[in-house]
C-alpha cells in the first residue's frame, strides 16, 4: 500500500524506498476509509499503489472470505485526497463464514541442493555441462528421488524453459541443483555430487556450497468454527 513489493524503477519510481513507512487506515463510521502513511516516512501511497494492493491474492472480489466478514470489493471507488492520501468508499459485505481456514504443516521428506559458479566465455555451457554430469552420477548411484530440478540462477530459475527466447548466454553461470527425497541421505547426495565438481567437472568451477534440509508442506482446508478455542496468554516482558 506504501510502495513495497510495487516500485519498478523507469515505470513505478517509489521514494526514499529503504525508509519505506507503514499504512495507515482513517476509518469512518460509515464504512469509509483513508489510506495514507506515517508522515515523513518514504514510499507513496497512491490509487495505483492502492488498486494493485486490493487485487493481490483475491479470487472472488465479491466473496473474499476472512473470518469475521464475506467481503464484497467488487464496488469499491478509490479517489486522491491529499498527497499519500487515497480515499476508499464503497465495500460491502455479507455474514462471516461457517467454515474457518486452517493451514497445515506436514513433513513431507527433504531438499538436499548444491550450487557452484562458472565465469567467462562458454560460462553459460560448462554449467550445463557440470548439471548433467550431476544428473547422471546420481542416476548411476540410484538414488531415489521425487524430483529433481535444474537451474542457471539469474538466466531460467524463474521463466523455466521459456528463459532462453532471444536472451543472451550470460558470462557469469551459477549452476543450482535441487533434489528431493523421502530420506535424508539420498538428498545430501546432491550437494556432495555438485562439490565433486571441483574435481571431475568442467573447467573454471567456484564458489561451491550445499545444503540440506527438511521440508514442511503446508496442506489447506477448512474447519466448523464452532470446533475453534480461543485462547488469549500476555505475558510481561522485563
Amino acid at each position: 500500500m506504501t510502495g513495497g513489493f510495487f516500485a519498478d524503477p523507469g515505470f513505478k519510481d517509489v521514494p526514499d524506498l529503504s525508509r519505506l513507512g507503514f499504512p495507515i487506515a482513517e476509518t469512518a463510521a460509515d464504512g469509509t476509509a483513508v489510506i495514507t502513511k506515517v508522515r515523513g516516512s518514504g514510499g507513496l501511497v497512491s490509487r495505483q499503489t492502492c488498486k494493485e494492493q486490493l487485487l493481490y491474492e483475491i479470487h472472488d472480489p465479491a466473496a473474499y472470505f476472512t473470518p469475521d466478514v464475506t467481503a464484497d470489493f467488487s464496488r469499491i471507488e478509490l479517489m486522491d485526497d491529499g498527497i499519500d492520501r487515497v480515499l476508499v468508499r464503497g465495500a460491502g459485505g455479507r455474514p462471516r463464514p461457517e467454515l474457518l481456514k486452517v493451514s497445515l504443516g506436514i513433513r513431507e521428506g527433504y531438499i538436499g541442493e548444491g550450487e557452484i559458479s562458472f565465469a567467462g566465455e562458454g560460462a553459460y555451457e560448462r554449467a550445463r555441462l557440470a548439471a548433467q554430469i550431476v544428473i547422471d552420477r546420481l542416476k548411476m548411484r540410484s538414488v531415489p528421488l521425487m524430483d529433481t530440478r535444474v537451474e542457471i540462477i539469474g538466466y531460467d530459475s524463474i521463466l523455466g524453459p521459456i528463459a532462453g527466447r532471444g536472451l543472451i548466454k550470460p558470462l557469469d553461470a551459477r549452476l543450482r541443483v535441487a533434489v528431493k527425497a523421502d530420506d535424508l541421505r539420498p538428498a545430501a547426495l546432491a550437494g556432495d555430487e555438485v562439490e565433486a565438481l571441483y574435481l571431475n567437472g568442467p573447467a573454471g568451477a567456484a564458489g561451491a556450497r550445499k545444503s540440506v534440509r527438511p521440508v514442511i508442506a503446508v496442506y489447506s482446508s477448512t474447519i466448523e468454527r464452532e470446533k475453534i478455542e480461543i485462547k488469549i496468554q500476555t505475558a510481561e516482558v522485563k
